[in-house]
């Protein structure tokens, strides 16, 4: 989301709004993508229509296209591959879920028998730290709201109005009993926790179906069809291919023929005839959503393709365009579609395209272009888009973006109402999802970048529902040395928030959370970013901020930040640090190359810092006394850094991990002569990205990397590794830290929250 702190963030740091070119969100998905496999982008822009503006908010120079820059980005030429990169990523990452599944607990090793009853103990197990509940999250609005983390898709039991079942970013399935008042994870030990569709089978609501693979953004994270016989509670694979690497927008299950289902996916229309079981692509083309005849799809089928409206008679076989009077010109960025099931005649067409919002009504057999429309910001239309007839009303109709809209009819003249942003009334933006109540048009869910929020007014008023749930996907962390029950976290459009030893974290600050630090010589002092290089520091511990200024450079969306002491650094195609706390800043150079960018960094002390890029380039930037000095250090691999970790008890040992599971060489290295040579320590891995390293400073020989999926120990430098992740989800794990007092290993995910546990 946009949030209103964006507006002074670009002013102080002297930037313009995000281009109209995909918003925040398309620049997230491209770093997100880069840097696991730089080809992935190329599918991207492949898939998504995309100005040729300049876009130097990408990441890359002035007066270069985003389908250049991919090009430039990828290590191979653009070019359709017989294995598209998105499904090899999801083939491993599935890979390396089953074999989490079957590893056995973690155990002591043998020991003498004298020794082994005093001193066997139980294997260590994460346990969840939350985020369960964020208040004071950020609206458009005057108010403040419960918040959680993104919801891709909703569904309601229709024979029980308090059975809910939600589908998170990144964090699974999650179950409700009480319609929202407390909730169950379901899917933590599938090979995927992405979700992008859930529905009920109306004939028997005890079987539900769920795509993995979020079509809006993780869609390379598709590990086929979920299946549960027992109304959501627990869940099977029910079939992986065709969907490896694809992601969902919705399943539908048809009305007359339930053993008939029909997917929206990131890929092309599918259809099965088996329950599930078996697919088959009955057109191909990114389809963004359909709506099926209440009678079933042989009387009518509409489904929402990238090159336009197309309509079934023969239960999705095959189509045929639907012409809609004014069609825009140029390309379609989203387009979705539904009917009113109580009318089946009347539908709904809602559309992207030149940076316009269009809406169609169908009533009969015509269609009708509807003028006078709320500005829509279809900033983000790849990202965030729905229509939803209401089920009993020919003439209620809401549209949802950044913000949502009920429409109503009367007469000839529709009336248009904001209800996600309306003053106290207001709750999260970025709208995925609207789902309405069984036989209760009036009761709405929508499913936004904040968690899920109910409305028994047709949204005039709205109640969240984010409690209990854990879908907070976090980026970065940071601890006070003193306790492990305090950490800061930056997280994906809900803030920078807080961990005081409960559940329950505050939200510290607004817009999206970036890197964070804490001054270990006074854990009073602690920083936080946004996006892009900008921060904040906080003398009392984020009660209240101050904003540094930090210069305008290209940067990563999150840029590294280090804090050591006085000494604060923000990585960019330049060094950007103050050795007094905060400005004056100095900006040093570092002499990387065209697209290079700091995409990781760690302070040996205050006067010496190491620097990773996306080359792969290792850099240790000393002061000198009056300035500082570059030192290139040997490059473990050409690939993408994404964290760097120092021995304690070694200032010369140190360990790098790279997320790019492209290119030649390993994803973990480590150096015992100050980056003078290095050893490739991948051997036993699974070829999955690695996001994180962090070493037990009690014992060298101990270091926890994280994966996409996955913790893993090593007790030997990186000659062996074993999988560490008893009782902590498949999902992704970004950001770990070592409290060293308390010996706790932190893990923080996408979209599962934090995790800890101890280490003896």
């Amino acid at each position: 989301m946009r949030s209103k702190r964006d507006t002074r963030i670009d002013r102080q740091v002297r930037q313009k709004p995000p281009s109209p070119a995909g918003g925040k969100a398309l620049r997230r998905l491209f770093t997100y993508l880069g840097e696991r496999d730089p080809s992935l982008n190329n599918e991207v822009v492949a898939a998504f229509v995309i100005p040729k503006a300049t876009v130097p908010q990408f990441g890359f120079p002035k007066g270069t296209s985003i389908a250049k820059a991919a090009r430039t980005l990828a290590a191979a030429p653009r070019r359709r591959r017989r294995v598209p990169a998105a499904k090899s990523f999801a083939r491993a990452i599935s890979k390396a879920a089953a074999t989490l599944a079957r590893a056995p607990a973690r155990r002591p090793r043998a020991m003498a028998p004298a020794r082994r009853a005093r001193a066997a103990a139980p294997p260590a197990v994460w346990q969840s730290i939350g985020p369960n509940h964020i208040p004071h999250g950020q609206t458009y609005g005057t108010n403040r709201v419960d918040v959680i983390g993104r919801v891709s898709s909703i569904a309601i039991d229709p024979t029980n109005p308090k059975h809910v079942l939600l589908g998170a970013a990144g964090g699974g399935i999650w179950e409700s009993k009480n319609a929202g008042a407390s909730w169950a994870p379901c899917t933590d030990q599938m090979p995927s926790l992405a979700i992008g569709a859930v529905v009920f089978d109306p004939s028997k609501p005890k079987r539900v179906y769920a795509g993995s693979g979020e079509g809006n953004f993780y869609a390379n994270l598709g590990a086929g069809v979920y299946l549960s016989t027992n109304g959501g509670t627990t869940w099977t694979v029910l079939a992986s291919a065709p969907f490896v690497g694809v992601g969902f927008y919705g399943l539908v299950v048809d009305p007359k023929t339930p053993s008939i289902i029909y997917a929206a996916t990131t890929n092309g229309f599918y259809k099965s005839t088996n329950g599930g079981s078996s697919w088959s692509l009955k057109r191909p083309g990114r389809c963004w959503g359909i709506s099926v005849h209440p009678q079933g799809g042989a009387i009518e089928l509409l489904a929402a393709f990238e090159d336009g409206l197309f309509a079934s008679t023969n239960a999705g076989n095959t189509f045929a365009a639907v012409a809609l009077p004014a069609k825009p010109a140029t390309a379609w960025t989203r387009l979705a579609v539904d009917r009113v099931i109580a009318a089946p005649d009347v539908a709904y067409v809602f559309g992207a395209a030149g940076g316009a919002a269009h809406l169609w009504r169908r009533s009969g057999a015509s269609w009708t272009k509807i003028t006078g429309l709320p500005t829509v910001n279809v900033n983000q239309s790849w990202y965030d888009w729905y229509v939803a007839a209401a089920p009993d009303s020919k003439n209620r109709v809401y549209i949802g973006a950044i913000d949502a809209w009920r429409g109503d009819l009367s007469g000839s003249t529709w009336g248009w109402t904001n209800i996600t942003t309306q003053g106290s009334n207001s709750i999260h933006p970025d709208q995925h999802c609207l789902t309405f109540a069984p036989k209760d048009s009036k009761t709405i869910y929508a499913g936004n970048d904040g968690g899920i929020f109910r409305s028994s007014n047709g949204g005039r008023t709205w109640t969240a529902l984010n409690e209990g749930l854990a879908i907070t996907e976090i980026e970065y962390m940071a601890s006070d040395p003193n306790t492990w029950k305090w950490l800061m976290a930056g997280t994906q459009d809900n803030g920078t928030i807080r961990f005081t030893g409960l559940p329950k974290w505050d939200h510290i600050a607004d817009g999206d959370g970036g890197h964070c630090g804490v001054n270990q010589q006074n854990p009073n002092t602690v920083y936080h970013s946004f996006y892009n290089v900008s921060l904040e520091r906080s003398n009392n511990k984020g009660n209240t901020w101050t904003f540094l200024a930090p210069p305008n450079l290209a940067s990563l969306f999150y840029p590294p930040v280090e804090v050591a002491g006085m000494t604060v650094a923000i990585g960019a195609v330049s060094l950007i640090v103050t050795r007094s706390g905060g400005p004056p800043w100095s900006t040093v150079p570092l002499g990387l190359s065209p697209q290079e960018v700091s995409t990781a960094m760690r302070a040996i002390d205050a006067n010496t810092l190491l620097i990773g890029t996306n080359f792969g380039r290792m850099l240790k930037m000393t002061w000198m006394g009056a300035a500082w000095n570059k030192i290139a250090l040997t490059s473990p691999a050409a690939k993408y850094i994404s964290c760097i970790a120092l021995d304690p008890t070694n200032p010369q040992r140190f360990w790098v991990t790279s997320s790019q599971i492209t290119g030649a060489g390993g994803r973990v290295y480590r150096s015992d002569n100050g980056g003078t040579s290095w050893v490739n320590c991948t051997a036993g891995l699974p070829n999955i990205p690695i996001n994180s390293v962090v070493v037990d400073p009690a014992n060298f020989n101990r270091a926890w990397i994280a994966a996409d999926v996955g913790v893993y120990q090593t007790l030997d430098l990186g000659g062996h590794w074993a999988a560490f992740s008893n009782g902590l989800p498949n999902a992704m794990a970004v950001d770990l830290l070592f409290h060293k007092q308390d010996r706790h290993v932190i893990c923080g995910t996408r979209n599962r929250g934090a995790w800890v546990v101890h280490v003896p």
